[in-house]
């Protein structure tokens, strides 16, 4: 078992994602280090990109302040570096395919390695292109976390079949954001991959309240959150570590309450 699945192993996780860099990377590293002490399993780190297709307007506003305040690969790695030593949760990048080749593949995932990156989630590069990428995780021990989707339909079976460390099920369809509600079509999908493997399934994309996470969590096996998070950082900026705190060990306890159920 690797380090991302034992993150689930007998508890549901809570998984964080914050946009390194904003407001910047000095907040950045301790957010990921108190975000860990408050309870969460896992962290997703987002590498701030100018044209992020997946993401709604909060997150895509917080790459644009990552990147106006210098952000670069070369410093998030660097950042990793210094967290590894300090927190032992797993870390997993969010990136788009373009940066990853314009950085140079092979070069990015060797310096992955060196920093102490845990996995990867690549939310524009297809399924059936995952063999662009997935060759040099192998070799430098990155896990590829692939997503599966409402559109995913047929090839729901397939992709989980073939995946690593857990499957990121996206709850609905669209960018990501806030949402007032999210439907049923994310049970369905974990019940179809239940049906061909035990990996643990994550549900991310919506997800705000203590209530919803906790509905989700009734039947996943960790919720992803991003956007309320980085919505709480937008409006602190420098002084949000306590209040980003706050939230996740709240978020965390409502996922908590669901184990064993």
């Amino acid at each position: 078992m690797n380090k991302i699945s034992g993150a689930f192993l007998n508890r549901k996780a809570f998984i964080p994602f914050i946009t390194s860099g904003d407001p910047s990377l000095e907040v950045t590293e301790q957010l990921v280090i108190k975000m860990a002490e408050a309870g969460a399993d896992l962290i997703e780190l987002g590498i701030p990109f100018s044209d992020p297709v997946a993401e709604g307007e909060v997150i895509q506003n917080a790459s644009m302040r990552a990147l106006a305040g210098g952000v670069t690969v070369d410093k998030i790695f660097d950042m990793v570096g210094r967290i590894r030593s300090k927190c032992p949760v797993p870390l997993i990048l969010m990136t788009y395919v373009n940066p990853v080749f314009a950085y140079g593949t092979e070069k990015f995932f060797k310096n992955c390695k060196e920093a102490g990156v845990d996995g990867i989630i690549v939310p524009d590069l297809p399924y059936e292109e995952k063999g662009e990428l997935t060759p040099f995780c192998s070799e430098y021990g990155i896990t590829f976390i692939s997503m599966i989707a409402p559109t995913s339909g047929s090839r729901i079976r397939m992709i989980a079949k073939e995946a690593e460390g857990f499957l990121y099920c996206v709850s609905s369809m669209g960018v990501t954001g806030v949402r007032e509600h999210i439907g049923d079509e994310v049970n369905k999908m974990v019940e179809i991959v239940r049906s061909v493997t035990d990996i643990p399934c994550a549900v991310g994309f919506g997800v705000s309240t203590p209530e919803q996470a906790a509905r989700l969590a009734a039947f996943a096996d960790g919720v992803i959150v991003g956007s309320a998070i980085v919505k709480i950082i937008e409006k602190y900026g420098p002084d949000c570590i306590p209040y980003v705190v706050e939230y996740v060990r709240m978020m965390k306890n409502a996922v908590k309450n669901c184990e064993g159920l």
